[in-house]
């Protein structure tokens, strides 16, 4: 796993930023992050271009009237961090693909943006991220507080779900030891249970014990040195495990959900089928970390090319 040394926070004058700031000041804090880029995109001016030609400078003024409220807002909420470096970048034109192109010409290691409730959004800048990003994405929902000591890894025991669970690992042992980690193994029950002579609940007992004795072959290739990690075996009889996931977080007080990526082209750009994009979009109640190997960047060169 990289260390995050470099981040980027998409900021946009709404009661969210306030949230977003506090998370990048103690993501910074416990990473020793060297370069933090606060973003503001506007999505048209809107200006006609007699308008621009009468009245020349008028964007400039109106871009570094942007960066002077931003720098005011991140003094407000941004404790000074020695060694951090911040700095504030006011693009105009599609959200998703001006961040894309940032965090690939400035080498991110993650992209922090809010995910909306109550206020106006869409969201679909969220998905876009989770599917192009050259780096890990987290989503940060309105009114969370910057927390990291559990960590809930929901996993299917495949390749990507490691390195979601390795990456879990290193954000626990930089919070320290009072962190702890619970693997989420959701496993279906398939309709036809009964045509094996069993009762639902003795057929969901082997279930869990498969996942189980799964659960201690694939921990035996990961260092868990230090780290105290809960194992939980969650039945789906309705083939919705995105449910399952938020209901285990929010029991277990969770303050962050960890998924992986995979694949390195548009078609495969989530792991688990459409599991992490169906999270993305289901779950408004707890930070969602979509983690991704640097620079397994997912098709966003195709992505960017009509910039």
């Amino acid at each position: 796993m990289y260390p995050i040394k470099k981040m980027i926070v998409c900021l946009d004058q709404s009661p969210l930023d306030q949230t977003l700031i506090a998370f990048a000041g103690a993501i910074s804090k416990v990473n020793q992050v060297k370069k933090i880029y606060f973003t503001n995109v506007i999505k048209n001016f809107g200006l006609p271009k007699e308008m621009l030609e009468e009245f020349p400078g008028l964007i400039e003024k109106m871009v570094a009237e942007r960066k002077a409220a931003m720098e005011i807002t991140v003094q407000n909420y941004l404790a000074p961090q020695k060694g951090l470096e911040v700095s504030f970048v006011v693009k105009e034109g599609n959200l998703s693909k001006k961040v894309l192109k940032l965090a690939e010409e400035k080498s991110v290691d993650l992209i922090l943006l809010g995910k909306k409730t109550t206020l106006v959004g869409t969201g679909v800048a969220s998905q876009r991220m989770a599917r192009r990003a050259s780096c890990s994405l987290l989503l940060v929902p309105e009114n969370t507080q910057p927390n990291f000591t559990r960590l809930l890894v929901p996993s299917d025991f495949s390749e990507h779900s490691k390195s979601a669970l390795e990456e879990g690992i290193l954000w626990a042992k930089k919070q320290g030891q009072k962190t702890e980690l619970f693997f989420q193994n959701v496993f279906t029950i398939p309709s036809g249970y009964y045509f094996t002579g069993k009762s639902l609940e003795e057929f969901t007992d082997q279930l869990k014990t498969h996942a189980a004795a799964n659960f201690k072959k694939f921990i035996r290739k990961i260092d868990t040195k230090g780290i105290k990690i809960t194992p939980i075996y969650t039945p789906d009889q309705d083939d919705n495990p995105i449910q399952e996931i938020v209901a285990t977080a929010l029991a277990h007080n969770a303050d962050v959900i960890l998924i992986g990526a995979k694949g390195n082209t548009a078609s495969t750009a989530l792991h688990i089928g459409s599991l992490a994009e169906r999270l993305i979009q289901y779950n408004n109640r707890v930070p969602l970390l979509v983690s991704r190997p640097k620079g397994k960047n997912a098709g966003v060169l195709d992505y960017l090319l009509d910039i």
